[in-house]
């Protein structure tokens, strides 16, 4: 067996610079602008989740003269560990088709492309899976098409008896109540989003606003939320020489949750993303591009990778909306 040669193992800092800037112009994707991204450098480790409960507390007392102060303090989880799984995928290029591409063409470049938005898409659904479905947060409220009990409501898409105001904003006193925090962000599935930007309250509410129709900016602000997501991404589920089956990867549902503006040791979040920039020559999302020689196949193989993990740290201050539609 040849011993590899120095481009098996060198990372090509300039295709991972393109790769970098494409995950950052890739706005089609969410995965990484809900929840704060931790880069670390160790594959696995543990962190640190603050209790909740030694914060909401009131325990500071009347103090008598000569007398020492109440104390108290709080308390840190450090059993939550994380592990960065690497991802990666190829593309060759063979040395025939190389010689004839045209000028305007940059197959390294495209390649490259190619494979970082492979690996994007391959997070955005880990991303759903991880976060967008039921069974994950504190609190699930299911839409239901008359006669709704308990933390269930009246589909959206009932436009005569629903009401996604009063709906989003029971359920952030909700969060309120449990954890002292309001939700700061919200994602909604495309179809859901298309079908709010229809509904007669939410028409009513912006009417005398100056443009009088609903855009994301104004949905945000309509429910009291910081930021508001809706995630594009379509994937195709057939295999390679299948007819093609796409469809959205997000859809019929909605999440409230609050994330930390950044991640520490005192701030709560309902998740956090943690990308392994100590992965050699990777950049802030754990992505790294290699390009070496493939000369059994006749060809340049360029490689991508990226190594994160998506955590639910705490689901208390989650809340998701299933059968919203």
């Amino acid at each position: 067996m040849p011993n590899p040669v120095a481009g098996d193992v060198h990372v090509n800092v300039p295709l991972t610079n393109i790769s970098i800037a494409y995950v950052q112009s890739a706005d089609v994707f969410i995965a990484d602008k809900v929840f704060p991204v931790v880069p670390v450098q160790r594959q696995s480790d543990r962190y640190y989740r603050y209790l909740k409960e030694d914060w909401l507390r009131a325990e500071a007392q009347l103090r008598a003269p000569s007398t020492p102060s109440a104390g108290g303090g709080w308390r840190l989880d450090n059993t939550q560990t994380y592990f960065c799984d690497v991802y990666a995928i190829h593309k060759d290029i063979d040395d025939r088709i190389r010689p004839n591409q045209d000028p305007v063409i940059n197959m390294d470049r495209d390649a490259t492309e190619w494979v970082t938005h492979q690996l994007l898409l391959k997070r955005e659904v880990l991303w759903a899976q991880k976060y967008f479905r039921q069974g994950i947060w504190g609190l699930d409220r299911q839409g239901v098409a008359a006669n709704p009990t308990g933390a269930q409501f009246v589909k959206f898409s009932d436009y005569t008896n629903s009401d996604p105001i009063r709906v989003v904003n029971e359920s952030v006193l909700a969060m309120a109540r449990a954890t002292g925090y309001k939700p700061n962000i919200m994602v909604l599935a495309p179809d859901v989003y298309v079908t709010l930007k229809d509904h007669p309250k939410i028409l009513d509410r912006v009417k005398y606003t100056q443009r009088g129709q609903i855009t994301q900016d104004l949905l945000a602000a309509l429910f009291e939320v910081e930021n508001l997501y809706i995630p594009w991404a379509v994937v195709n589920e057939a295999p390679e020489g299948a007819a093609e089956d796409t469809d959205l990867v997000f859809s019929g549902g909605m999440l409230l949750a609050y994330a930390a503006p950044r991640p520490s040791l005192m701030q709560p979040s309902a998740g956090y993303i943690f990308s392994w920039t100590g992965y050699l020559g990777a950049g802030a999302a754990g992505n790294r591009i290699k390009r070496f020689r493939m000369e059994e196949l006749g060809s340049d193989r360029i490689e991508g990778e990226m190594a994160f993990d998506l955590k639910v740290v705490a689901d208390d201050l989650g809340i998701f909306f299933y059968d919203v539609i």
